[in-house]
């Protein structure tokens, strides 16, 4: 039987259950918890936190282009370390992400950290009058030449962390906010990992706003499925 729901094509839940869903997503729920309270069967409860999550990565990537004092910087998400640390260890998923000082953050997971890699994104992403700030990684040389004039960088290898009004310590912020939320799961397969890494993306660019209406605002725009 297909319900009337203005959020969901074809769909086999009320209008009042989805929003049910929805608040309790946004509440940081998850899926075991949120089909104990809905009364939903955990397949269709994650048939629904999947739909949403997609929603939510395809809007995080339909955002503008950032400028202004942009931040830079590679992260290592999951799996075991075995032997290397930092740059190279294996087994962990790389994420690349810029950040607006005093505004919104874009992920990227990446197959390297070279500079061919980074500086795509950048060049894609970030305006080109912008202000960029990174640490010393080999894989930053050469913006000024493709026109980032204004590239200032922090060498952490000697223990600098700050230098003037150089440094990225806001987008390693959101890379211990995306890891302390993520630990909740025990364990993203790959397979949804980009999904989860954009929810906590739309989750710390909204922290400010009531996302439970941004949500419904997002889908009513285009439904699910």
């Amino acid at each position: 039987m297909t319900l009337k729901n203005k959020y969901v094509n074809r769909s086999r839940i009320s209008e009042a259950k989805f929003r049910e869903i929805i608040k309790l997503f946004c509440l940081d729920l998850d899926s075991v918890q949120i089909s104990k309270l809905t009364g939903l069967n955990r397949n269709t409860t994650n048939r629904y936190l999947t739909a949403i999550r997609t929603r939510i990565a395809q809007y995080c990537e339909e955002a503008s282009p950032l400028s202004g004092q942009i931040e830079v910087d590679e992260s290592y998400f999951g799996g075991r370390r075995s032997g290397k640390r930092g740059r190279g260890a294996a087994d962990k998923t790389i994420v690349f992400g810029l950040l607006k000082r005093n505004g919104k953050v874009y992920t990227e997971i990446v197959p390297n950290v070279a500079a061919k890699t980074l500086q795509t994104i950048i060049r894609g992403k970030v305006s080109i009058d912008s202000v960029v700030h990174s640490d010393k990684w080999r894989g930053y040389d050469g913006l000024v030449d493709v026109g980032y004039e204004k590239h200032f960088r922090v060498d952490h290898g000697k223990s600098q962390y700050a230098c003037g009004n150089s440094h990225i310590n806001g987008i390693e912020g959101f890379w211990g906010f995306a890891k302390t939320r993520l630990t909740k799961f025990y364990g993203i397969p790959k397979s949804t990992f980009h999904l989860h890494l954009k929810e906590c993306e739309f989750r710390f660019n909204y922290r400010g706003n009531n996302i439970y209406h941004l949500l419904l605002k997002i889908i009513k725009n285009k439904p699910l499925f």
